[in-house]
């Protein structure tokens, strides 16, 4: 499986005329939200050889990221005649790159897409890999591809349209990635001023991040073994993720990793003795930046349960990334229902 390169642009009209290649525009669909229709299409639509091109626009927001969509989408190639040798351009968040690079690699068997990502966190988390997908059911992802696009550009011009709370909300993955390689990542990362959020100051550690997560996909492309590693806070984090959504209370990806990561930091000190002065750290920057999770023991249960359904169980058991230490990755770990309620206990007395 080939895998895409991503490219933080310097000069983003000719990168993209590059990727695009010698695809004329009758045969080029851009998939956009009604976002980054507004803030981000006008930019792209400067590149020439998008001149006559198609413009498909859903709905924003992950709960638009649906077989409804998909269907639209398809329905749209396929009365604008769409072939194999089309070109898809994905202009959006991790909800549009996720649902673009699934329905443009089914249709007719898969044509070829870029992915350009315009938020932080679908750059970091999103963007490369190739996992693609929809929600069903209730379920995050639940039906989706590995199918890597073309080519994977980010200009980050297009991060200045995003509030705060984006903002962190990426940076969570970046903190993640960072945890999952060295010390010495982990201390950039974490010594990087989330207060102020200076772009130019952000790029180097961006570059890095997406070395760390090519790496990982490159040994491992389907999620065998190492690739878990990517998987770290996501099992808890997702679990409070679906839980809000269910309490139409939806809290953003990058906050419930954030909250996820400490918990499986938690669970990594009481199983392998991840070092408690990193644990403290990781705690002291959520407690100033992203808050805390309101949940009552009552809902230990449903949480649980929320976890036992994650896609990444190959059984009953509820399988963990867990770490020994900063870069000292242990997969397929397991807790009892008790070390995961010890570990709701001790999130919850902040």
């Amino acid at each position: 499986m080939h895998h895409s390169t991503t490219q933080i642009c310097t000069d983003f009209i000719s990168e993209l005329n590059l990727a695009i290649g010698e695809q004329s525009g009758e045969g080029i669909f851009i998939l956009c939200d009604t976002n980054t229709q507004r803030l981000c299409l006008p930019t792209i639509l400067e590149s020439t050889k998008l001149k006559g091109c198609h413009i498909i626009c859903i709905p924003s927001g992950d709960e638009n990221k649906n077989v409804d969509s998909a269907v639209k989408i398809w329905t749209y190639l396929s009365e604008n005649g769409a072939t194999r040798k089309s070109l898809m351009i994905n202009v959006g968040g991790g909800m549009i790159t996720d649902i673009g690079g699934f329905t443009a690699s089914t249709f007719k068997r898969g044509l070829r897409y870029i992915n350009v990502s315009t938020t932080l966190l679908g750059a970091v988390d999103a963007a490369t890999g190739g996992k693609t997908g929809i929600n069903f059911m209730g379920l995050k992802n639940e039906i989706g591809v590995f199918a890597p696009a073309d080519a994977v550009l980010i200009n980050i011009d297009f991060f200045k349209t995003l509030d705060a709370e984006n903002l962190r909300s990426g940076y969570a993955e970046m903190v993640k990635h960072a945890l999952i390689d060295t010390k010495d990542e982990w201390h950039k990362v974490m010594r990087f001023d989330v207060e102020s959020f200076d772009l130019e100051e952000l790029r180097p550690l961006l570059i890095k991040s997406f070395n760390i997560k090519e790496r990982i996909v490159e040994q491992d492309p389907h999620e065998a073994n190492i690739r878990k590693a990517l998987n770290l806070g996501h099992t808890f984090g997702h679990a409070f993720e679906s839980w809000s959504y269910k309490t139409e209370k939806p809290v953003l990806h990058g906050y419930a990793v954030m909250w996820g990561l400490l918990c499986e930091l938690y669970l990594s000190h009481l199983k392998l003795n991840f070092p408690r002065e990193e644990l403290l750290r990781l705690k002291y920057l959520i407690k100033e930046y992203y808050g805390t999770y309101e949940f009552h023991c009552q809902q230990y249960e449903t949480l649980l349960e929320l976890m036992t359904h994650d896609k990444k169980n190959e059984s009953k058991e509820i399988n963990f990334t867990l770490l020994s230490d900063i870069g000292e990755i242990k997969i397929n770990q397991t807790a009892s229902k008790e070390e995961i309620f010890e570990c709701f206990d001790w999130f919850r007395e902040g």
